[in-house]
């Protein structure tokens, strides 16, 4: 039997399934190569498999090097608006035989891991305005005289 390649497999996954577009297959492809090039610095020796939780961690960090304050934009396009979807990707490629899994393995390691929002857009988030200190103008200054003053 023939193995098939990670094009095919996408096109066959992409007209069965067209919740995700083709891009945040490969994406996802790419974020668990991240993820397992982290987790080997860190821990010294290759990684064999990648836990739910762990490639959901990748795949933020991933994104958030990729595509800075746009990731959000980028995913909705793309169709992923949550864990649940990276999971839903993920257990596609694994029907594929792209990606393979342990018996412990579920959808359900994909569930409300993070919200997108607060890993995706509060990075860029403007500072608290209650943070600043007392004394500190909130308003910018120009230059200007004020109109008192003149």
């Amino acid at each position: 039997m023939q193995k098939i390649g990670f094009a095919e497999a996408l096109d066959a996954i992409v007209a069965s399934d067209r919740r995700y577009q083709r891009d945040a297959y490969v994406f996802l492809r790419d974020a668990l190569d991240f993820t397992t090039k982290q987790q080997k610095k860190a821990k010294g020796a290759a990684v064999r498999h990648v836990s739910g939780p762990e490639l959901l961690d990748g795949v933020r960090q991933y994104a958030l090097k990729e595509f800075g304050p746009m990731v959000l934009t980028v995913f909705e396009n793309w169709g992923l608006r949550s864990t649940e979807d990276v999971g839903h990707m993920v257990f596609n490629l694994i029907a594929a035989g792209i990606f393979g899994k342990t018996d412990q393995d579920s959808i359900e390691d994909f569930k409300n891991i993070y919200d997108f929002q607060e890993a995706f857009a509060k990075p860029f988030a403007p500072e608290n305005k209650s943070a600043r200190r007392p004394g500190d103008d909130p308003k910018p200054r120009l230059g200007l005289p004020s109109p008192t003053s003149l």
